[in-house]
Parts: C-alpha cells; sequence; structure tokens
C-alpha cells in the first residue's frame, strides 16, 4: 500500500482500522521503504496518514510489536526491529567478541546485585552445598544500545567478593573477571528452552509481554575446571540466532 492510498482505510471494508494501519506500515517495511532500524514516524503523523485517531495508531504499532516487527522505546519512539544476530555458543563464547564480529557495540548493564544463599539448582550448577554464599547479579547485554539478553547469574563467594562493582564499571563479564585473576574460561555445559516473556522481561527487553524468548542456562568453569558462574540467559528470539558449535 503507497502512501498516496493510506486514506483509503475506509470502515466499511470491515477490516478493523487499526489492522490496516498495521498492515501498511507492515508493507512499508516490506518493500524496503523502512528499514532495519529506521525510526517508523511518530504517532501524531501517522494518525493523520490514515485518517484515524491516535489510539488507533497506537493499537498497530501495538500489534507490530507483538510479532517482532517494531520495538517501542521509551522517550525515543518506535523503531523497525533489526534482522537476528548470528550468536555462536560454543566452548568459550564472549558476549563482545560475538557483537565485535557483527560490527556492533557491546554494553552489559548492571541491573541488581545481592549476597545470597545458594539454593539447589544453583548450589548443584556451581558444585557448591545448599546455603553457600553467592553473588546474585541481574544484567542487560545491549548491541548499539538494543537489548539482546536479560541474565540472572550467580557468582560463588568469597571468591568474587566485589565483582559486581567491577562489572558495572567494565560493562563486561570478560573484563571484570581479569580483574580476579582469570584471563581466560570456558563453557562447561549449556541448555536451550523457549518460552514467552513475562512482564519483567518484557520491560528490561523492550518488548510486548508474550514475545518468544530463548532461554540459555549454561556453567562456565576457570581453565582448572573450578566452576565459576551459573547464569540462565533470556534473548529475544527475533533478535539473535543461535548458532551452537562443537
Amino acid at each position: 500500500m503507497s502512501a498516496s492510498n493510506d486514506r483509503i482505510i475506509d470502515r466499511a471494508q470491515g477490516l478493523a482500522a487499526w489492522r490496516r494501519v498495521a498492515d501498511a506500515i507492515e508493507a512499508d517495511i516490506a518493500a524496503g521503504r523502512l528499514s532495519p532500524g529506521d525510526r517508523v514516524a511518530p504517532e501524531a503523523q501517522l494518525a493523520d496518514r490514515f485518517a484515524v485517531n491516535r489510539h488507533t495508531v497506537r493499537r498497530g504499532l501495538a500489534a507490530l510489536a507483538e510479532r517482532g516487527l517494531v520495538r517501542a522505546t521509551q522517550g525515543s519512539g518506535t523503531f523497525v526491529e533489526a534482522r537476528p544476530l548470528a550468536y555462536p555458543i560454543g566452548l568459550k563464547t564472549r558476549f563482545s567478541e560475538v557483537m565485535a564480529k557483527a560490527g556492533k557495540e557491546a554494553r552489559g548493564e548492571l541491573v541488581s546485585a545481592e549476597n545470597a544463599k545458594a539454593d539447589a539448582t544453583i548450589a548443584e550448577a556451581l558444585g557448591i552445598k545448599p546455603g553457600a554464599p553467592v553473588l546474585a547479579m541481574e544484567t542487560i547485554n545491549r548491541a548499539d544500545g538494543v537489548p539482546l539478553s536479560f541474565a540472572r547469574t550467580h557468582l560463588p563467594l568469597p571468591r568474587f567478593n566485589g565483582f559486581e562493582q567491577v562489572f558495572a564499571s567494565k560493562g563486561s563479564l570478560t573484563k571484570a573477571y581479569k580483574k580476579f585473576g582469570l584471563d581466560d574460561y570456558k563453557r562447561l555445559s549449556t541448555r536451550i528452552t523457549a518460552r514467552p516473556a513475562d512482564a519483567g522481561e518484557a520491560q528490561a527487553l523492550d518488548i510486548a509481554p508474550g514475545r518468544t524468548l530463548l532461554v540459555v542456562n549454561f556453567v562456565n568453569v576457570d581453565m582448572d575446571g573450578r566452576r565459576i558462574q551459573a547464569t540462565q540467559s533470556r534473548f529475544v528470539a527475533d533478535r539473535v540466532e543461535l548458532v551452537v558449535e562443537r
């Protein structure tokens, strides 16, 4: 549908106005008139373009967001989603290195951190006793400012006392590990499942609730085989393509 025909949106056609708005914007994306990363016109302009109210436009954009075609960022607007990034998972998986190869700027953001006691699941993953002290961190990994994953990581204490402060300043697990004398580490195990995003995950990742997440549970060890990290990382399924390497 071209811009000159947008005002043909006639309620007598039997299709909801918000759906026709969504279809027209989707057609712009498919035809290349809107490219990945482009900002969609503001709601007021879209309302004028389609001769509808802003609530109708908002509902149409929400429908596109639920399908993963656009991303609404508070205070910045609505953007066309980028094509999925290939994200290799192997013996040595480093978010910053993966993003660098894709030509993206990587940054990890500390959301929260607390000292806690390991439950049975975390204790088994880290090879420690239930109730042993651990550092629990929630983080967001971004590529060019776009959130790709929301993670909860557990590290054994007292080995990593103060790790959250180093991570907050470095924005990278790998760089933070170097401050603790770990120049290298490797993946011990990885499990991948999928499920819908809940409200908190959706807010952290700038997506609509219910969008599909790829949930990656993994354990890392140091080069002596000691377990150093148990993480559950939730990736937006439309933004990454997980590639398992041998």
